[in-house]
């Protein structure tokens, strides 16, 4: 596989040793001159310098071929925007994903179709909030292209939905239970399973109807 990954901070440069180290084919941009200089000392040929939101440095690249993926991973998130559109419109890469160093610019990579994106501050996030829940409800897998959620919720004690059997859930339209964890145990989400305290359910739905799904498994 062939991989050009822009940007060679910290976490384009781990990202490309890795893939080598996988056996793949990688290309790395990098515009800083000091850590291209670096980065050439220890990846010699696969790091090339250039600012790579200009066409003439992604065609320099291989972009013209085109790679596999394209990885935009620079710490600034208009750059990674133009990377992707530019990869994918211009020269026709079939996959490309993007960092998001800003989650306030999410709907941005969205409204442009940018996806898969990656942001360590909303994985951070999402790993303190399974870890410590404020609302009952987390978010385990966010699938913007198809506008759904896949969610976990805690079953409480003192829940109205405890021996309350799948099928009878009051469950929003465009939600559905597709597994319960009991006991470290995984369950299918079968409609004659009955809930239990401490269950981890899992459920997919259309983003926009969690405060529903909130109140059918856990309002008091």
């Amino acid at each position: 596989m062939y991989v050009v990954v822009a940007g060679g901070g910290k976490v384009g440069a781990n990202l490309t040793r890795s893939l080598i180290a996988m056996g793949h084919e990688v290309t790395l941009i990098e515009q800083r001159r000091d850590r291209f200089e670096r980065l050439e000392q220890e990846l010699e040929h696969q790091v090339q310098h250039g600012d790579a939101t200009e066409m003439w440095v992604l065609e320099r690249a291989g972009l013209a071929r085109p790679p596999d993926i394209v990885i935009a991973a620079t710490g600034d998130d208009e750059d990674n925007i133009v990377i992707c559109q530019l990869a994918k419109e211009r020269y026709g890469v079939p996959k490309v994903i993007a960092r998001v160093n800003d989650p306030r610019n999410q709907p941005h990579f969205d409204l442009l179709g940018i996806s898969p994106t990656v942001c360590a501050t909303l994985n951070l996030l999402a790993l303190v909030e399974h870890e410590v829940p404020e609302h009952g409800l987390v978010h385990l897998l966010d699938l913007r292209q198809e506008d759904l959620a896949v969610v976990e919720v805690q079953i409480e004690p003192n829940s109205p939905s405890v021996g309350a059997r799948i099928a009878d859930l009051r469950l929003p339209e465009g939600a559905q239970v597709i597994s319960v964890v009991r006991g470290g145990q995984a369950r299918l989400g079968d409609g004659a399973l009955r809930l239990e305290p401490g269950d981890q359910v899992l459920a997919v739905l259309k983003r926009g109807v969690e405060e529903e799904v909130r109140r059918a498994l856990l309002r008091r």
